[in-house]
């Protein structure tokens, strides 16, 4: 990986309900996360955080059963620039959230530096609604459909081009909260998928085999999309929706130790840490040691 990284917190909280995710990226820098890259011998630039807009008392458009659309989109199109930016300085960009519709912005400003952008989706749920298949309008469960170029235009439309990424392109591992519409579109795009039914039966080392090999041979970048409700509650309780039986914190760990070694990964964002229904700010903890050995840390 290289060894510059530059840091941009995004402290949303639009893309869905519950307040206190947008003070994810606090609790990340709380938890050391500065300290530890530079261990590693990383050059750390800290950009800040982005800023981000006011929630709507009603939908910007109740025809597209959207909440906070209009916040949403502008505070994407500001965070595809600095991401942009990030990667043309020669830059590793490292995003923290905030809620994971952040991603919108995040591969928008990824995408135009790569011919065919990989993208590990490691997360309970697809975010593969749309405005007529999401039972509440969250955002925060649309990102990755909207990379595909599937959604409102105001969210396709941020950044260069749309799509942003090909459905072959994409490997979601964790899954085991799917929406009917997910599902089916998974099946039509034929988008690879590693439930938790797979992580049991096969084991996480396996699993990371097959998805490095798949994204190695048809990628020239991969973008890591790390939400830590992938992970049991047990092990990350601080997250908006938790879904129980998730990826154990040490099989995460082994994913990232791979990831590294793999030498695949060119940006990353980790997503979901809310403090406020966290205990003791155990799931920032945990997203900077799942950093560290993504970057590289090795006990021996």
């Amino acid at each position: 990986m290289k060894r510059n990284i530059s840091i941009i917190g995004v402290p949303m909280d639009l893309g869905q309900m519950r307040r206190g995710v947008d003070m994810g990226p606090s609790a990340i820098r709380y938890a050391g996360i500065v300290e530890r890259l530079e261990n590693l011998g990383y050059d750390i630039k800290d950009l800040g955080d982005i800023e981000i807009g006011q929630a709507e008392r009603v939908h910007n458009n109740p025809d597209t059963n959207l909440r906070n659309l209009k916040a949403v989109a502008e505070a994407s199109e500001t965070l595809a620039g600095k991401v942009n930016d990030v990667i043309g300085s020669g830059d590793f960009p490292l995003i923290f959230g905030g809620d994971h519709s952040i991603a919108i912005g995040t591969l928008a400003g990824v995408s135009p530096h790569y011919e065919n952008l990989g993208v590990i989706w490691y997360d309970a749920h697809g975010d593969l609604n749309t405005g007529d298949t999401s039972p509440s309008g969250n955002i925060h469960g649309m990102p990755l459909a909207v990379s595909l170029g599937i959604g409102h235009e105001d969210l396709t439309g941020i950044g260069q081009s749309s799509p942003k990424i090909k459905p072959e392109n994409i490997v979601i591992i964790g899954a085991r909260s799917l929406d009917e519409g997910e599902r089916e579109l998974i099946k039509e795009k034929g988008i690879k998928v590693y439930t938790m039914h797979e992580i049991d039966r096969l084991g996480m080392t396996r699993v990371m085999e097959e998805s490095i090999d798949y994204l190695k041979g048809r990628t020239d970048g991969v973008h890591l999309s790390l939400d830590l409700d992938g992970l049991d509650p047990s092990d990350a309780p601080g997250v908006g929706t938790p879904v129980l039986g998730g990826i154990s914190y040490r099989e995460s760990h082994l994913a990232m130790e791979m990831l590294e070694e793999s030498g695949l990964i060119t940006s990353a964002e980790f997503v979901e840490v809310n403090p406020i229904l966290d205990e003791k700010n155990k799931t920032a903890t945990v997203a900077v040691a799942l950093m560290g050995s993504l970057f590289g840390e090795k006990l021996l």
